[in-house]
């Protein structure tokens, strides 16, 4: 009884990771990357590697950005302050039409250059928990049924390993490849287990109001009463109200903002209904230094500057949500723990993508020549190898289109991405049809694209690692530079040892048997 249980679970384990395993390599993948996505964006974006301000200008120094917003009659305007991971200041407004950024020089007030690029924040990050797929939450879904997966995933792996803590301190490097796959499969699954659970977890708790709609419609009115309620942006169930109201002076109601925190500074200013006898300016604290995002917002009436509100304390059960959150989302800057998450998010990779391969060399002798496997190899190559390499040639695009190209009626920034699915594709197509040395070849090609994003970096911007090692604001170009170098010796080191084993396993293959008499 016992036995067969245990075979029911070793054959949810691997359909669920066979099935599935494509979206979670995805989803890790995107998530990893997103724990630096501040630091990724300073190097796609050059314009913005500046040195940290002394003092930050004063919020009246944006009115002219606030009244081009009124100008263009926006919903919205704000204005993202400095931090010790971003020194840039951000401006954004938007209309019904799209939405118009800018990067300030916190010392200059000048604009900087548009950078042209999604960067990490604008596509990496959203890839992580939506796939870009935004048509009636499609994305979102998909995310959760691979969540869901990845939890089973982390249940039957424990129960389908009697030794798991064995199979943790068990590692042949110079095994047979399915034996040397299985144990890095375990010791990786071992080593992040409680990192799994909770990761994945806490990504279905963000994400509830999505898969329990039914929930929050009991409860609130609609999804936009809920959506404020929840983000403490209550202050904005307003109308619309009428034009030609002015705003008032933002530095005011930030010294009675600063008062009320007991002087912490705001991270971002949000003036709603700008011009409007509706408007209200808002200001939201910072989650730097705590795990919990309490969204701690205090209001101001847009047009008077009298006190409006402030996000009432959190309830237990909301602080619960709002703790998992921060442990998901690690706004809270602790450059260790954050080293740790990217790690463990690598970590994760690896379990996954040895799990395919162990699947395939399991069957490869029996299955090979089927369509089947032959589909799994393809995805397989597609989903590990195939992500990395469109990856690498987002940042290669990002390093090598000028600034302000167009072609085809495409804007820079839509071409990189294009860039992005067309490697990625050409990386499936690839496994399908090619199998025998797909692994060699785009190992090859990930070595080599790693190294070139670096190189380019260096030769676009002069940038090159000894002088972004010298100076401590550019440490996290550095930080990029030397993951990429780091990637392209691991890639082309895979390359040499898949070469001799194949050479191997091809000499071995051509030797004729000695009969015996």
């Amino acid at each position: 009884m016992k036995q067969d249980f245990r075979r029911s679970m070793g054959w949810l384990h691997t359909w669920a990771g066979v099935v599935l395993g494509s979206i979670l390599f995805a989803i890790f993948w995107m998530g990893t990357l997103s724990v630096f996505d501040s630091e990724i964006d300073l190097w796609m974006k050059p314009a913005t590697r500046l040195p940290p301000a002394t003092s930050i200008l004063p919020l009246e120094s944006f009115r002219p950005s606030l009244n081009k917003a009124i100008s263009a009659k926006a919903a919205f305007w704000n204005v993202t302050l400095p931090n010790d991971r971003d020194a840039v200041i951000h401006t954004h407004y938007g209309t019904r039409q799209k939405t118009i950024s800018a990067d300030i020089d916190p010392v200059t007030g000048h604009e900087l250059p548009d950078a042209g690029t999604l960067g990490a924040t604008e596509f990496i990050f959203p890839f992580h928990y939506t796939l870009n797929l935004g048509l009636m939450n499609v994305g979102e879904w998909l995310v959760g049924v691979a969540t869901m997966a990845m939890l089973a995933l982390c249940v039957t792996g424990v129960i389908i390993h009697r030794k798991i803590f064995v199979d943790f301190f068990t590692f042949r490097p110079r095994a047979k490849p399915r034996r040397m796959l299985l144990d890095l499969h375990n010791v990786t699954g071992v080593l992040g287990l409680p990192f799994h659970i909770i990761l994945a977890f806490s990504g279905l708790v963000i994400l509830g109001g999505t898969y329990f709609s039914t929930a929050v419609n009991a409860v609130y009115p609609n999804a936009r009463a809920y959506f404020f309620d929840s983000n403490g942006l209550s202050f904005l169930s307003v109308k619309h109200g009428k034009p030609g109201a002015p705003v008032a002076s933002l530095d005011e109601a930030a010294k009675h903002a600063r008062a009320l925190w007991g002087g912490e500074q705001p991270h971002l200013v949000l003036v709603t209904n700008p011009g409007m006898t509706t408007s209200r300016i808002a200001f939201f604290r910072g989650n730097e230094n705590q795990v919990v995002i309490d969204r701690d917002v205090i209001a101001f009436e847009g047009s008077t500057g009298k006190f409006l509100s402030r996000s009432p304390r959190l309830n237990p059960v909301m602080r619960v949500q709002r703790f998992l959150s921060g442990v998901h989302l690690i706004e809270f800057h602790h450059w260790v723990l954050r080293w740790i998450y990217f790690l463990l998010g690598l970590g994760s990779c690896v379990l996954i993508g040895t799990g395919f391969l162990f699947w395939l060399e399991a069957r490869r002798k029996r299955q090979g020549e089927q369509v089947g496997f032959r589909l799994v190899e393809g995805i397989a190559a597609g989903s590990i190898t195939g992500i990395i390499l469109a990856t690498l040639a987002f940042f290669v695009a990002n390093r090598l289109l000028p600034l302000g190209t167009h072609v085809f009626g495409l804007e820079r920034a839509s071409l990189e991405v294009c860039v992005f699915y067309s490697v990625w594709l050409g990386a499936c197509i690839h496994g399908l049809v090619w199998p025998q040395r797909v692994w060699i070849i785009q190992c090859a090609a990930i070595g080599f694209l790693a190294l070139s994003a670096a190189v380019l970096n260096w030769i676009t911007t002069g940038d090159h690692l000894l002088r972004t090692l010298s100076h401590s604001y550019l440490w996290p170009v550095g930080g990029m530079d030397a993951v990429l170098l780091a990637g392209a010796t691991l890639a082309l080191l895979m390359v040499v040892i898949l070469s001799r084993r194949s050479r191997k396993k091809a000499l071995l293959t051509r030797t004729p048997l000695v009969e015996t008499m």
